[in-house]
């Protein structure tokens, strides 16, 4: 058995996560006490409590996430997950799978993508940009189609190769807006709006990106414990500066997930573990490698299942901890 942890990025987020992992869970409590103290508010009570109206704003949405992911995978490591052979996450979660690989330190984490979440959103006015998901269209279609829809001075790219079927566009809110009707025209099974707050992984984020480098130009990057696979070029990466220009990058660029799936695949992967909230990636993870077995860590129910699969799919490396 090969094994990968995957960590969700923003869109995972519910009240309510987290919440009994740390009501069961030593380890999963210390998280979430070490995020507070780093963040200077009640980070845990947003994440357990709600409202979702505020957790849902994206400067609190990223560290909210990346809190309850590594609070899953600090307790799977308590109750003796094998330790993976490869890390990756989407988006936000690439920065959980960096703390997963010893590369980040939680609290140099969750305090940089409050900031990158505030960046990303103050990046456009309100409005101005937008994102859509298309289904059932080739990537080659996509990109025609945002080409076509974009006149002068306009963005309209695609944001997030996330499976053979399923991609998101980014970009001008109008030109976002003409590219839907020009995608089902081209045989398109759906081109759905996404209500947003902003329009991510697009050209229009290069002032957000311009701002977070700086920060993470402040913080440390260690070498990586276990090889990731980076968003931005789909490719394994194993020292902390190869880890610090990737998430620079990774603002302004689209999420090559699909490819870093098939990567892991090919490689020979062939356990995917979502370890954080909710189980988007488990689904994109079997509609790009369908030979793949899926499972997640999100509660104590699902720890305990994803323990016993495991323990009878054979061991990874070994004893957990990164």
């Amino acid at each position: 058995m090969s094994l990968a942890f995957i960590f969700p990025g923003q869109g995972s987020q519910a009240p309510g996560m987290g919440r009994e992992l740390v009501e069961q869970y030593a380890a999963a409590r210390a998280v979430f006490e070490e995020a507070d103290e780093a963040l200077g508010f009640r980070l845990s009570r947003l994440c357990f409590e709600g409202p979702a109206e505020e957790l849902q704003l994206t400067e609190n949405t990223q560290p909210a996430i990346l809190a309850t992911s590594i609070a899953a995978l600090r307790t799977a490591e308590a109750e003796g997950l094998p330790r993976p052979d490869f890390v990756a996450g989407h988006s936000l979660g690439e920065y959980s799978a960096l703390v997963a690989a010893g590369a980040l330190s939680l609290r140099d984490a969750v305090t940089v993508v409050r900031k990158r979440g505030r960046y990303m959103q103050e990046a456009v006015p309100v409005g101005a940009g937008a994102m859509a998901a298309v289904l059932g269209a080739d990537l080659e279609t996509v990109e025609a189609a945002c080409r076509e829809a974009a006149r002068e001075g306009e963005i309209c790219s695609p944001a997030n190769v996330n499976s053979p079927g399923q991609i998101v566009i980014a970009g001008s809110a109008a030109a976002v807006e003409r590219a839907v009707p020009i995608l089902k025209e081209r045989g398109a099974k759906r081109a759905i709006p996404l209500k947003v707050s902003a329009p991510f992984h697009c050209a229009l984020m290069l002032p957000a990106q311009e701002r977070l480098a700086a920060e993470l130009d402040s913080i440390e990057f260690k070498d990586l414990g276990v090889p990731l696979v980076t968003n931005v070029d789909a490719a394994v990466i194993s020292t902390g500066s190869e880890a610090r220009a990737s998430l620079v990058r990774q603002v302004s660029s689209p999420v090559r997930w699909r490819e870093s799936v098939e990567l892991l695949a090919r490689g020979g992967v062939d356990t995917f573990v979502e370890v954080g909230p909710g189980k988007v990636l488990t689904g994109l993870v079997r509609q790009t490698a369908p030979r793949a077995r899926g499972l997640n860590v999100e509660d104590a129910a699902s720890l305990e299942a994803t323990r016993a699969a495991l323990a009878e799919g054979g061991q990874g490396q070994g004893a957990a901890g990164a």
